[in-house]
């Protein structure tokens, strides 16, 4: 396992690539190259995404124009009308979103969207950044298919400052005008398959896509490193189980790229009995993490081969954010890991996002933890995982995939 070959990869990688973007395919060809640079035939599988151009967007604010970016997939057209903070999510809160545009908190995700379309919200306004930061970077966002379910209001992004200055200043009424051309694009998966003595799989994810901002380093560039680290080291080495390795894309639009893999390979999935998933390792700071989407056995599975190994984990039964989600709700025993950096020593989905998160000797630790956990699971007489999903984490899936509000 040579570092050096490892910080290459992030070295040569270090753009910006989005899902379904040009970049993003030069990304997948580069990871074919990769995998024939040790003897390996990898294949790029296409699939359909939804894309779109901006041709206009202006955010208006009493007269004063604000920088945006507009939401990609949320149609065209202007609309003017009071502007209103959404501070709280209570019905009554969302009963004055009526005739408004609407600037919220975080993420636009489903159910806060179902909420303004409900309460008669013409509009929307996020904002993301940091207001201690000096930039004044604006991530370009999108409103996914799955959100809007066709039934489109206009948006933009903005940054955090520009919406401090605009609550500060009791600012009153707001002017979206966004103009798009929305198409179907394609995205890739890269799929590579090391077959062993038996016909069941084990398939190790990581995705291999940027933000908007990000060259996406540590997210997750550093996952894709760590599979084809551990790729190169089953070549060598005997495997009772197959291996299947398949490098994302389109995750960060919403696990596309595992979603569609999943779909397309519907009658293969019942000989995988496993997925390990890595998003985002080797940082130079914070705790490395293990998901649990499984039984609850592997979670002391792991804290014992971990403290056999002097290796430090912290270890959960949950559904984690990234491509194992998709497998799981299949029903495939599920686990991602994750090398979790504090906020203040390293953020992702923005231009921070650079090799020089990364350290070279943690991406050799944490890449030979994953090659001795999966060198266990693919050499046991049989994978000790049951092949099933509890059902207090197929709640949870339904929750994060949204066919079920969590009443919290």
């Amino acid at each position: 396992m040579k570092p050096d070959e490892m910080m290459k990869i992030f070295e040569e990688t270090a753009y910006v690539r989005m899902g379904g973007s040009p970049e993003e395919r030069r990304a997948a060809e580069y990871l074919v190259a990769k995998c024939a640079e040790i003897g390996c035939e990898a294949t790029i599988e296409t699939f359909e995404v939804p894309m779109a151009t901006i041709q206009e967007a202006k955010l208006l604010v009493d007269g004063e124009e604000i920088p945006c970016k507009g939401y990609l997939c949320a149609g065209s057209g202007e609309v003017e009308a009071p502007l209103y903070y959404l501070r709280y999510a209570d019905p009554y809160s969302l009963s004055l979103c009526k005739g408004k545009i609407v600037l919220i908190d975080g993420y636009l995700g489903y159910w806060m969207y179902q909420d303004l379309l409900e309460n008669g919200a013409v509009g929307f306004i996020t904002y993301d950044g940091n207001a201690n930061y000096t930039d004044n970077d604006i991530d370009q966002r999108e409103l996914r298919s799955y959100v809007s379910k066709g039934n489109k209001i206009l948006g933009v992004n903005i940054n955090a400052k520009s919406a401090i200055a605009l609550i500060k200043s009791d600012a009153s009424v707001a002017k979206i005008i966004l103009q798009q051309d929305e198409y179907t694009g394609t995205s890739q998966n890269v799929v590579l398959d090391l077959p062993g003595e038996r016909p069941e799989y084990i398939v190790l994810t990581a995705h291999y896509d940027s933000t908007s901002l990000s060259q996406g380093a540590y997210d997750n560039m550093s996952g894709s490193v760590g599979i084809w680290v551990a790729a190169k080291y089953f070549v060598e080495h005997s495997h009772s189980y197959g291996l299947r390795f398949i490098w994302c894309g389109s995750e960060e639009r919403g696990l596309l790229g595992a979603k569609a893999y999943c779909s397309a390979h519907e009658d293969e999935l019942k000989d995988i009995v496993l997925n390990i998933n890595l998003d985002m390792i080797g940082c130079i700071m914070g705790k490395f993490i293990a998901c649990c989407t499984t039984e609850e056995a592997l979670t002391h599975y792991l804290r014992y081969l971990c403290a056999e190994m002097g290796f430090g984990i912290s270890v959960k039964q949950d559904v984690y954010s990234s491509d194992s989600t998709p497998f799981a709700d299949k029903g495939i025993p599920a686990v991602s890991f994750a090398r979790i950096a504090p906020p203040a020593t390293a953020t992702i989905h923005n231009s921070y996002d650079t090799v020089a998160l990364m350290k070279r000797r943690q991406m050799v630790d944490d890449c030979a933890f994953v090659i001795h956990f999966t060198e266990r699971m693919a050499n046991a007489a049989m994978c000790p995982v049951a092949r099933t999903i509890p059902d207090n984490m197929k709640e949870k899936l339904d929750i994060y995939l949204t066919r079920k509000r969590d009443k919290k």
